[in-house]
Order: structure tokens, then sequence, then C-alpha cells
């Protein structure tokens, strides 16, 4: 090896330079290129962005909910003494003596609640539970999961989305629901419990409003007759944001016909769909602030005139309100495909595609 480079396949880990005769070529030069260092090697890991939720990370919205809780009962707590500051002027004690909150209904009003206004009143929890839910779930799901079609349709645009199927679905039961109550409340006489008959409604709200906001809360006795304002707000919901409710979704469902540009012209989809959902939101607001206020303002007794038909204090009406609430989770849980799908098929097709 006089002379001559040293092949790369007899060295394959350095470069070796020619040597002289008669040099001792046993340790070759350093080799020009890049060797791998080892688990020692001077690692440079990429940062790995967090994970966001929307416009912030799962630690930003915890503080962000920290400190946005303190702001609103810091505003809340405000809020309070200001109406008790106000509550405590001459003028505002004199006018809410004069409208305590409440008036007198009719001689002809009867006490009470009867056994088909708190069936009712159950079966409206059940189906609004599915309503909310499946409305929220047609209005988020980016792809569905599966499509349900009339069976006497072959038009693949007929088919709507399972939850769009029952979403109609159940609404139309409420519907009925709500036509079956309004019957029977003005047969029986109890409409005067949830419709003004008198214009001091107005001021005995107000006055209503202002206790509720005070913390110093009017006195309850819905067993014989609400207060003015939630006679108001029960009149608000039974007669005008259920309707209301009712004929924006008949006109975004499969029933509006939709080849007639007269009235579709008239009565815009855009329309009902601008109005749909912000009523969704105030039967959101609505059922929390009463489901608050009715364990509140004496739990035992409000449960019993909705669901035991007395208005004792016991716990008869709280375990059938327990029961029916176990079972409104329990379809909750149920919407899901995989149940809904053998429903459905009984009332159309139902395919993936």
């Amino acid at each position: 090896m006089t002379g001559e480079p040293v092949a790369a396949t007899e060295t394959p880990a350095a470069v070796v330079a020619p040597v002289a005769p008669g040099r001792d070529v046993s340790v070759p030069l350093a080799a020009p290129t890049t060797v791998w260092a080892g688990k020692n090697a001077n690692v440079h890991p990429v940062a790995v962005e967090p994970r966001r939720y929307g416009p912030l990370t799962a630690g930003q919205w915890v503080g962000a909910v920290i400190v946005g809780g303190i702001g609103l009962l810091f505003a809340a707590a405000m809020v309070v003494f200001f109406m008790r500051w106000i509550v405590s002027l001459d003028g505002v004690r004199s006018f809410m003596h004069t409208y305590p909150g409440e008036y007198d209904l009719p001689a002809s009003s009867t006490p009470g609640f009867p056994l088909w206004a708190q069936w009712q009143h159950y079966l409206n929890i059940f189906m609004m539970a599915l309503i909310i839910r499946t409305g929220w779930l047609v209005r988020t799901q980016a792809r569905p999961e599966a499509f349900w079609s009339a069976r006497w349709t072959k038009d693949d645009k007929k088919k709507i989305s399972i939850m769009l199927w029952l979403h109609q679905s159940v609404d139309i039961f409420w519907f009925l629901n709500g036509i079956i109550f309004v019957v029977l409340l003005f047969a029986s006489g109890h409409w005067m419990r949830v419709v003004p008959t008198s214009w001091e409604v107005f001021p005995n709200a107000l006055t209503a409003l202002m206790k509720y906001i005070s913390l110093d809360w009017p006195t309850e006795h819905g067993w014989v007759n609400y207060n003015s304002l939630q006679q108001i707000m029960y009149f608000l919901t039974i007669f005008i944001a259920a309707p209301l409710a009712a004929i924006t979704g008949v006109r975004m469902s499969g029933l509006w016909p939709k080849n007639a540009k007269t009235l579709n012209k008239i009565y815009p989809v855009e329309v009902a769909r601008a109005i749909h959902f912000p009523v969704m939101l105030y039967f959101v607001v609505f059922i929390v602030i009463h489901v608050f206020l009715v364990f509140s303002t004496g739990a035992l007794r409000n449960l019993n005139h909705m669901f035991g038909n007395s208005d004792n204090v016991n716990w008869v009406g709280f375990w059938f309100f327990f029961a029916g609430m176990v079972v409104v989770v329990a379809a909750l849980a149920a919407v899901r495909p995989l149940v809904l799908a053998p429903i459905a098929k009984l009332t159309g097709k139902v395919s993936q595609r």
C-alpha cells in the first residue's frame, strides 16, 4: 500500500490520505464528515405550542373564568347594594306599599294545580330538554353520523340528519302538548293564573323585581297565585316565546312548502333562523332561573305544587321529580345514532350517507 489511497469500502467511517512508503498507516486521518454524537448530543427540541380551545389555552380559560367570575360577583354585589339603597327611599317604600308585588285574582279563580297541569308540566320538561339538546347538536355538527329520509322519497337532497329528524319529531309532540295545555287552561279557568287580568300587574311586577334584586324576595304562595313578575314571565313564555319557536321551526323544517315562492318571499327562511336561535336561548335562561327559584324559595313545597298535587311540605313531590329527572337524563344520554336509528326506521329510511 505505497502511494495509493485506501478504498472507501475498507474504511467506511473515515477518509484516509495517501502516505509515503514505509509510513505506518494503522491510524487514519480524521474524516471531514459529521459523526453521530450519541445520547449525550446537544439536542435543541422544538417548543410545542399548547393546545387551544378557541382563542385560549386551557390554563387561560381557567384564569379567564376565575377573573370573570370574581368580576361578576363584584358587579352583582354592587347592584344589590344599590337596589337596597333605592328601596330604602321614602318614595319607593310608599310605591312598594301601594303595589306589594301581586294583586288578587278574580273570585272565580281556584287555587292549586290540576293533575293534567302537573303531567303536562313534566312532559314539557322532558320534551324541552330533548329539543334544546338536539337543536344544539344540529347547529354545531359538522358532519352528521346518520341521515333520515321518508320512505316514499328517492331524492338524496331530501335527506336530513338523524338529529334533525329527532328535533323535528319532538317539536311536533311538544307543539301538540302545548295546544292541549292551552285548551285545558282556558276550559278549566286556570288561565287567570298566567294571563294578567289587571293593569296593576305592571307596577306590581316592578316591585317584585326590586325585591328580587335586593335579595328581599317576595313571599311565595304559588298554590294560590303567582306574583306579578312571575305572571308576566309565564305569559310571555306560553303565549309569545312558544308560538315563536313553533312558527320559526316549521319554516325551517321539511314540512314547509319549498316551491311556494310568494309565501317564501313573505316569510324568508333567514328571518326564521334569526329568530329561532335567540328564542331557544330565552328558554334556556328561563329554565335556569325558574329551576333556581324553585329550589331557593321553598323546594319541597314548590315540588309538591308541580309533582305532588298538594301544598304540604314533605318529600312526595321531590321523589316524583327525582324519578322524572332520571328519565330525562337517560333520554339525553340516548341521543345518539346507535339508539335513534332503530326508532327512526319505523318512520323512514336511515343511512350513513
